[in-house]
């Protein structure tokens, strides 16, 4: 209960951070939301490890660091705060249309495949891996892999990398319904293939 908490907290404010300088239309949007997964993850890491995301919870368990039984709660929390947070985000905008972004549905799923790769990545290697064990850069490294698919990438497929987050801006209106359901698919996949070659490369451990 405890851990699905702090899933549901960091991945919140995470969301609500993505909506509000997105419908802020604010140029250091990208820096925002990096730095808002960076400190959640100082915040929560030590308590629930940090993923507030479904395709990061995916990752850790493949790799055999989550146990089975909080992938459900973990999903649950997370999507459920993607949720809260674009309806809050709609609430705060009441009166301001948003209009859904347009996306190549291909370069969106080659996009958010390899950044969310990279993403999941990321953390297994910092965050999980006995070579970097009690480092203290982790949420770091993690919150700056997000910031730079949003700055190299998100012009292509509005940079979710995350299906939380998906969820959130289909909410909000910004994403359409079909953007959403890709988020999904392609940022699950992506993930995956992480814990795959983490194991690979990293054997056993």
């Amino acid at each position: 209960m405890k851990k699905s908490l702090v899933e549901f907290i960091g991945t919140f404010f995470l969301v609500f951070t993505v909506g509000m300088c997105v419908r802020g239309g604010t140029p250091l949007a990208p820096l925002a939301i990096g730095a808002s997964l960076m400190v959640m993850i100082f915040a929560g890491g030590h308590v629930s490890g940090g993923h507030f995301n479904p395709a990061v919870t995916l990752a850790v368990y493949l790799r055999g660091k989550c146990p089975a039984r909080d992938v459900t709660p973990y999903w649950i929390a997370q999507f459920g705060a993607g949720l809260a947070a674009g309806l809050l985000v709609t609430f705060l905008h009441q009166g301001q249309q948003a209009t859904p972004a347009l996306h190549g549905s291909l370069p969106s799923v080659v996009v958010e495949f390899l950044f969310t790769f990279a993403l999941a990545w990321v953390v297994l290697n910092v965050a999980t891996a006995k070579g970097t064990a009690g480092n203290s850069f982790y949420g770091l490294a993690i919150g700056m892999t997000v910031m730079t698919g949003a700055v190299a990438v998100g012009g292509v497929s509005g940079g979710a990398f995350n299906p939380a987050v998906g969820l959130g801006v289909t909410v909000m209106g910004l994403e359409s319904a079909k953007q959403g359901l890709l988020y999904l698919a392609s940022d699950l996949a992506g993930a995956a293939v992480a814990a795959l070659t983490f194991r690979f490369v990293n054997g056993g451990e």
